[in-house]
């Protein structure tokens, strides 16, 4: 159990055998417990099983596995009534020191989710949901002052959060002018395990935690435009409302978007509690090889990967074995402060 996840999950097609043994390695070097859902073909998926209420084309069969084998992992999550699970996709890696980072996150999300003690306010003025009179931009609470709250009754992260988007390629602020999500964001200055600046990278334009902050900053805050689900975890209550408002809606996008719809309450969805930290958590992880095999959804095309590397990722678990393995403590850091 990874600071109190009951379960974790891993969706990955059964066929790739490369990536279940790295991912059980990584997990058995972390001191974790995973569990694979088998991806699903999307070829395999029948037009009846998709959830339409207007004709349109039927969307790729890679899009189409990936949506019903995310479907199946949450699902799993309500069929054994899990108080919360962590799901993540089966080419991913992270820092050795995972555990500290999701400490420091559950810290950070109590923060701005909580109520203060005995009251019914918020160190964020905005949230659960911002009032016609709230600021569109609060102070930023700072990871080194946070303010004393209720302590929670179910979660590590608090009582009020339905998805965690911990392991993604990109992630805007909450917009000033939305008038449904929460503002409030920690911001934890001098955080070790983020790499330098110019490593880091989105596919959110502007990237405002690069823009606006030091070297080294991590940034806990609520979804706004996430994309690629790398990684995530649900409550048992959150899990429950996806399987209502993406297994049994309109399947228009690929599963990332889908994700991005239900927690900002767009096209058709209500609005729900999702929280992230940026950087991600969790990131892709490029095996040396040939580049044809880094996607079983996009075409990455020819060409030959002569050194493994982890998007972001410090102190990377994946390319740190040798060294954990033989029980050593000088890892390899993949960004350094001092590299040109």
């Amino acid at each position: 159990m990874v600071v109190q996840f009951q379960e974790i999950f891993v969706v990955g097609l059964p066929s790739r055998t490369d990536r279940r043994d790295g991912m059980f390695l990584q997990a058995a070097l972390s001191d974790m417990r995973i569990e694979f859902i088998d991806g699903v073909n999307g070829k395999d998926i029948p037009d009846k099983a998709i959830p339409t209420t207007f004709e349109r084309e039927r969307m790729n069969d890679a899009s189409l596995g990936s949506w019903r084998a995310h479907m199946n992992a949450i699902q799993e999550v309500v069929q054994r009534n899990l108080t919360s699970a962590l799901i993540l996709e089966d080419d991913v890696d992270w820092d050795i020191r995972i555990k500290r980072q999701l400490q420091d996150l559950a810290l950070s999300t109590r923060a701005i989710t909580q109520p203060l003690p005995h009251s019914k306010l918020y160190a964020d003025p905005t949230f659960p949901a911002p009032s016609k009179e709230s600021f569109t931009v609060v102070p930023d609470i700072l990871f080194n002052s946070l303010p004393t709250t209720e302590p929670p009754r179910i979660s590590p992260y608090g009582d009020n959060w339905d998805l965690l988007w911990v392991g993604h390629c990109g992630m805007h602020f909450p917009f000033e002018d939305n008038p449904v999500i929460p503002k409030g964001r920690v911001i934890h200055l001098k955080d070790e395990t983020v790499a330098p600046k110019k490593n880091i990278w989105t596919f959110n334009i502007p990237f405002t935690l690069k823009d606006k902050y030091p070297e080294h900053t991590r940034a806990v805050h609520h979804v706004q435009e996430g994309v690629c689900t790398l990684g995530y975890a649900v409550s048992q209550a959150g899990a429950r409302k996806l399987l209502h408002e993406l297994g049994l809606k309109d399947v228009t996008d690929g599963f990332d978007i889908l994700v991005r719809f239900f927690c900002e309450g767009a096209k058709g969805r209500k609005y729900h509690h999702c929280l992230t930290t940026q950087p991600a958590l969790f990131h892709h992880h490029r095996a040396a090889g040939p580049l044809s095999a880094e996607s079983d959804i996009g075409d990455h095309g020819g060409g030959f990967r002569e050194k493994g590397s982890t998007d972001m990722v410090r102190w990377s678990v994946r390319l740190n074995a040798d060294v954990l393995l033989e029980g050593g403590t000088d890892f390899v850091d993949q960004y350094p402060d001092n590299s040109p």
